[in-house]
């Protein structure tokens, strides 16, 4: 998983690459500009640098206890949360301040996050063994990584919608964003929909979303 996760990180480097200078305020998702989404987007390898640089343990600690223990749970999780009008608030002024953040440099700001998550990653030996503590509750790495995916996936797609560069999204980052589509489907109990609307058999409403 780390070498999908590594070529979801790269496609989104050629990606920002691409941008045209005159192209960042121009309406990306939503509200965003396309600076923002790309600041959100830089945000899946930012939180995997964050989440594994934890404070040290105090001595005689016990590890924590696994809480999430799929990718797919993490995100249903994240759909259930009391307060989703909070969240999406922090999540949409994150994007904001992450596209600021990314200064007058954007390509080499992703460039050196692409360098950093690659590093923090070769550092860890085993990934399923590796713990992290993530808003939602604790995960093994290996578990927590097919949601970066997923962000990079989805969101590098919105951004080469939203600037028309034409860059293919690796197979297997693809794999695995839709693998993981269709598991939170089946989840949230639209699982038949999705079938049907993959199967040529119903589609869905424009506005319509398994998250």
């Amino acid at each position: 998983m780390r070498e999908i996760f590594g070529a979801g990180a790269d496609h989104l480097v050629g990606l920002v690459e691409a941008i045209g200078v005159d192209q960042w305020d121009e309406p990306g998702l939503g509200d965003w500009s396309v600076r923002s989404l790309v600041g959100h987007t830089g945000r899946a390898m930012a939180t995997v640098i964050d989440y594994l640089s934890p404070a040290s343990p105090t001595p005689g600690d016990e590890p924590p206890a696994i809480e999430i223990v799929s990718a797919r749970d993490y995100f249903v999780a994240s759909m259930t949360t009391p307060d989703m009008a909070g969240l999406n608030r922090e999540v949409h002024e994150r994007g904001v301040q992450a596209g600021m953040a990314l200064g007058s440099d954007p390509a080499g700001a992703i460039r050196v996050g692409r360098d950093r998550v690659v590093a923090a990653l070769d550092g860890v030996d085993d990934p399923a063994t590796r713990l992290v503590r993530t808003r939602f509750g604790v995960m093994a790495l290996s578990d927590y990584l097919p949601t970066r995916v997923f962000e990079l996936a989805v969101h590098g797609l919105d951004i080469a919608r939203a600037t028309g560069v034409d860059l293919e999204l690796p197979r297997p980052v693809l794999e695995v964003a839709l693998e993981l589509t269709v598991a939170i489907a089946a989840a949230r109990d639209s699982g038949p929909d999705a079938l049907l609307a993959l199967t040529g058999r119903g589609g869905w409403a424009p506005d319509r979303s398994v998250l």
